[in-house]
């Protein structure tokens, strides 16, 4: 059976030698494209453990962004926080910046904002705003309150509007700005 220990008031060891927790720490990372948010690819591909190695704390990715994707990633070696922040009951805001092939309108936008039909189910409902048209493209402003793998990718898919760029501009409102 496990124990549960709080590291403020328990003193913890093993074998003799006291255990003490690390502080926490917390990264706003922008991700790259063509960087795998994970720290360690047994593809060889670049990690995002390269950014972080010298930050003096074993951290890891709250969530994950698509190989192909660029933007806000949060690292922390605080797993209560991580927890917090990906728990679907939270609804944590995840703000990305869209470009999909094909003029969508408002009609198209409405399919998005009510939820889109995945082979995993309905997705919940998005905000989405329309910025631009660029000839046949799109730019998008899309809120998501859940972190489905490839949802955005497969929304444009589901939808008929393949989304040909992907970049999270925040995570709970936080910002690689901030």
């Amino acid at each position: 059976l496990g124990a549960k220990a709080d590291p403020r008031k328990d003193r913890i060891e093993v074998d003799g030698t006291r255990l003490v927790a690390e502080p926490p720490v917390y990264i706003v990372l922008h991700k790259p494209k063509n960087v795998v948010s994970t720290m360690s690819d047994p593809e060889g591909r670049p990690t995002v453990a390269e950014y972080v190695q010298n930050v003096g704390a074993r951290v890891y990715p709250i969530g994950r962004l698509d190989f192909a994707t660029s933007g806000v990633l949060l690292m922390t070696n605080d797993g209560e926080f991580s927890n917090a922040m990906l728990h679907p009951r939270g609804g944590v805001p995840k703000t990305y910046v869209v470009k999909v092939h094909g003029v969508m309108d408002e009609d198209d936008a409405k399919v998005w904002r009510k939820g889109v039909d995945l082979e995993d189910g309905k997705t919940l409902p998005a905000d989405v705003r329309i910025m631009r048209h660029e000839g046949d493209k799109t730019w998008l402003e899309v809120v998501l309150r859940e972190g489905r793998n490839q949802q955005i990718r497969r929304m444009g898919e589901a939808t008929r509007f393949p989304v040909m760029r992907l970049a999270r501009l925040s995570f709970a409102g936080v910002t690689s700005e901030n």
